[in-house]
């Protein structure tokens, strides 16, 4: 009995250290969203809920991408939308249409974010702050137009279908691409963890505090420009991709300016310098409204409260809460641990006449 209390307690102990580490929370997280997926297969969880979640790890996806670019390197775009649409139309196109293994669209598709993000990266060395954000803006609906006019690409205006989406000439099931889904999401975590704790992060902040002070200490602009905004296309085009298998069509309209600005607010929202405070707003976003909301009758009723509370929230967050949800969570966190200190000093004060340590 007494050496399976030592082993109970070494259990503990090798647990209690891994879960201080930085991925302990999020590889959980991933764990619990597997659970989730299988509660759906098994009818326990429904069907609505699973897609809103998997939508917002796709999301997801593209507003950490976001978030490095404008939480940490202080570039502005509004591209995103053209981005994200790109992604989609690069594997429906080659892997749908032409049928090209899956590993050759991957690296044609990466290959295209790259080369979309050095011309971006070039065009942000000789302007910045809005007027970036307006010739990216620009530059996106270029993109939406061609997704329109080169139908051969992407089907016109019709917009362009992925069926039977497979590997090695395996075929994957809807269920399986939610699977796919939320591994991609949690390595993309683990990657953006990893890029902020690099000596890449830390020259995107140098870099976003001040172009002058960071070029003082030897971080060239050039460079780390280049790298933002290749990674910030890297995960948009993976994004789309992975929003192309999962939801077998995109449409040009799709990807518009709308789009961006609601990525913006997800990562405003949410706060642009933690990874949990983006995915939480990105669930506001894109999540709430077909994951909660549209199972209260209310908001069955009348569709466009759906707007106005999604508006007021974010109204709210703004006005009070400038560094996004992530702020409201820790500031709760910490009340309600003063609120248990409080009770457990009054407690052991009751208990024992004094708070015994």
């Amino acid at each position: 009995m007494q050496m399976i209390n030592i082993y109970i307690k070494a259990l503990f102990k090798k647990l209690s250290r891994f879960s201080k580490h930085p991925y302990f929370g999020f590889v959980v997280f991933g764990i619990a969203l597997v659970i989730a997926q299988l509660f759906s297969m098994g009818g326990i969880l429904s069907q609505s809920v699973m897609t809103s979640f998997v939508l917002t790890m796709i999301y997801s996806v593209v507003a950490l991408g976001f978030a490095l670019l404008l939480g940490y390197a202080g570039l502005a775009s509004l591209g995103t939308a053209g981005f994200v649409g790109l992604g989609t139309y690069l594997i429906g196109h080659f892997s749908g249409t032409l049928g090209y293994p899956l590993i050759l669209t991957l690296l044609i598709s990466l290959g295209g974010a790259v080369l979309l993000g050095v011309i971006v990266g070039f065009i942000s060395l000789r302007i910045e702050g809005m007027y970036l954000a307006i010739i990216t803006l620009g530059l996106a609906e270029i993109m939406k137009e061609v997704f329109k006019s080169f139908s051969a690409f992407t089907n016109g205006v019709n917009g362009l279908s992925f069926r039977d989406f497979n590997i090695f000439g395996i075929a994957i099931s809807a269920n399986a691409v939610n699977f796919i889904v939320i591994i991609v999401f949690i390595l993309m975590i683990v990657a953006t963890l990893n890029i902020i704790k690099s000596p890449t992060g830390r020259a995107f902040l140098a870099m976003k505090n001040s172009d002058s002070a960071a070029q003082s200490m030897g971080i060239a602009l050039l460079k780390y420009r280049l790298i933002a905004f290749i990674i910030a296309t890297l995960y948009a085009v993976i994004g789309g991709m992975l929003y192309m298998i999962n939801q077998e069509f995109s449409i040009p309209q799709k990807w518009s300016l709308d789009f961006s600005l609601n990525i913006l607010a997800a990562v405003i929202v949410g706060g642009a310098q933690s990874v949990t405070g983006i995915i939480l707003g990105t669930f506001m976003i894109f999540g709430l409204n077909s994951a909660v909301l549209q199972n209260i009758d209310f908001f069955v009723q009348n569709p466009s409260a759906t707007w106005i509370l999604n508006g007021t929230l974010i109204i709210v967050v703004i006005m009070f809460y400038p560094g996004g949800l992530i702020r409201l969570l820790k500031t709760i966190v910490y009340k309600v641990k003063g609120w248990y200190l409080q009770l457990r000093h009054l407690w052991r004060i009751y208990r024992y006449g004094q708070d015994s340590k």
